[in-house]
């Protein structure tokens, strides 16, 4: 069998340099911020200032990496976002799939009105202050609890879930488990969370995500600089100019310490984008998978 090989024509050619410039131009416009506070966090602020790094570091130094990494504020944020973000995904799955799944359901009664409740919190909220006044009455104010639960569930991931539901896990699998004697709880654990990585992932990512790089509910709600999330002690370095702990301490001069201070601010934000950087290719892989191919035949 003779394979045919059709040539390009002249206008397919260049369609094709078009858009490998334009999707070039897009992923350095992505990439070159971040590539930027790499080189910057290992460059003297002297040379930032006047302009002269752009593609390698000028006057390397590693020295705000070993003033960030000898401080314990920094180990203590490090580890505080860890927590939030782990409990904040557990917590997240676990309430949005536990809503998203009986909304799915066409046999559930009133799933319609239910989900116009949570579409209602999409466009109108209480407010912060009535929101504070409730974490308050709860007794969650300066607790972990404040940074975690108030963001737990959001409309939007239950819609995401619930659309996943409805066009991924067929009838005709329930019906057959159902048959066989599988009870509602056993076949939401035993077969639908089974087939549902890709949406899991998703949702854990969004969590963690929503959590690692939230710092407004911990600056409200927090009292305790021992529960500061790492973002909350980033934001007192790059608001405030203002670095935390030891961390320059030993200096005397006000020019070496805003020296330091600029290495500081680079090297915390690479330090606090870490993390997400080396999660996100494990969860990548879930979202494209077909687990479902062949689960049902004829």
């Amino acid at each position: 069998m003779r394979l045919m090989i059709t040539a390009k024509s002249t206008a397919d050619k260049w369609f094709d340099v078009l858009n490998i410039l334009v999707l070039s131009g897009f992923a350095l416009l992505i990439l070159y911020p971040l590539y930027f506070v790499v080189i910057a966090s290992v460059s003297e602020p002297d040379h930032i200032y006047a302009g002269q790094v752009w593609i390698w570091p000028k006057g390397f130094t590693l020295e705000g990496y070993s003033r960030i990494l000898s401080d314990p504020q920094i180990w203590t944020g490090y580890g505080n976002s860890i927590i939030y973000a782990a409990a904040s995904a557990l917590i997240s799955v676990a309430l949005t799939i536990g809503a998203a799944y009986p909304l799915s359901r066409k046999d559930f009664y009133g799933r319609n009105v239910f989900m116009l409740f949570f579409v209602f919190t999409m466009f109108f909220s209480g407010g912060l202050i009535p929101t504070y006044l409730l974490v308050k009455k709860l007794g969650m104010v300066d607790t972990i609890w404040s940074v975690i639960l108030p963001s737990a569930v959001d409309a939007f991931g239950i819609i995401i879930a619930r659309t996943f539901f409805q066009s991924t896990i067929p009838d005709e699998l329930r019906e057959a488990a159902f048959m066989d004697g599988c009870k509602n709880t056993r076949f939401l654990w035993s077969i639908v969370i089974p087939l549902s990585k890709p949406i899991i992932a998703v949702l854990v990512l969004f969590a963690v995500v929503r959590q690692w790089n939230g710092f407004f509910d911990a600056l409200i709600y927090l009292e305790n600089e021992k529960l500061y999330p790492l973002q909350l002690v980033l934001r007192n370095i790059l608001v405030q100019s203002q670095p935390i702990g030891d961390m320059v301490s030993d200096i005397d001069s006000l020019l070496a310490k805003q020296r330091v201070s600029e290495l500081i601010k680079y090297g915390v934000i690479l330090i606090a984008a870490g993390p997400l950087l080396i999660l996100y290719p494990f969860l990548q892989r879930y979202f494209v998978k077909g687990v479902l191919i062949g689960s049902v035949k004829g």
